[in-house]
């Protein structure tokens, strides 16, 4: 049996697309689930992939929107369930990760209701474990604090960049990883905002210097075409590539 399923729930970067929600993804271990990422839209899209309250774990890379905004929405959906409230669960994110969830109920926050249904973890670079995951964690090169994360188990590690620019980090997290989920929301042109987002052959040339086995693109904006992302990545890597896709199961 795999170490190790990801399910990707949302791929989009930025803003969800038409054909998906904006960052999720489903790790499961051993019956162990957790989500990485809560983006725009997820939260219903990953009611394809699990139960609603059979969730045991969320980790937050960072607290923009597309990262982070529907965790406010299953805060919701945890204290109102038909059964009563649902017990905490633990939420791995970034310092503030509490009050940024609490504001998007309203400019006065929402009076403990997040609080009540999670149980919130500061994350800081280093190591910890979830569940039957060990996890490291680095801190990426973006506007907000952010982290880029590698989770193994059984012998098998995936790494993921949450969302970040050029940097020596984005090698570290990558280092001969089984599958690195890398974000490419650029592709190669002029004028390209520094230390925001990779570009798909930046992804792939840290891949191939992390000497990384399988490359899967994800957080492409909507305008850009899975295949022209896909032909950058190529000329950087030798290796497999996958542009991410709603609903795609990848085993470790």
């Amino acid at each position: 049996m795999s170490a190790m399923r990801l399910t990707v729930v949302g791929c989009s970067g930025s803003f969800p697309g038409p054909d998906s929600a904006a960052s999720c993804y489903l790790l499961e271990a051993d019956g162990f689930r957790m989500v990485i990422d809560f983006g725009n839209g997820s939260l219903g899209a990953l009611q394809k992939h699990a139960g609603l309250f059979d969730i045991d774990a969320v980790c937050l890379s960072h607290l923009h929107a597309d990262h982070c905004v529907d965790l406010y929405s299953y805060s919701i959906a945890r204290t109102y369930a038909p059964a009563g409230p649902q017990p905490p669960i633990p939420v791995y994110g970034p310092a503030g990760t509490a009050d940024r969830i609490s504001l998007i109920h309203g400019p006065q926050g929402d009076d403990g209701l997040a609080t009540r249904r999670f149980s919130f973890e500061t994350l800081q670079p280093g190591k910890l474990e979830i569940g039957p995951f060990a996890v490291e964690l680095t801190h990426m090169n973006h506007p907000v604090e952010t982290f880029g994360f590698r989770f193994t188990h059984g012998g098998r590690t995936l790494a993921y960049t949450g969302d970040t620019g050029a940097t020596d980090a984005v090698g570290d997290v990558a280092a001969g990883a089984d599958v690195f989920l890398s974000e490419a929301a650029f592709l190669e042109g002029p004028d390209l905002p520094p230390d925001l987002h990779l570009t798909a052959r930046e992804a792939a040339a840290y891949a191939s210097r992390a000497d990384a086995g399988r490359l899967v693109l994800t957080h492409l904006q909507p305008w850009n075409p899975p295949d022209a992302a896909r032909e950058e990545a190529a000329s950087a890597f030798s290796g497999a590539i996958d542009v991410a896709a709603a609903s795609q199961v990848i085993h470790l």
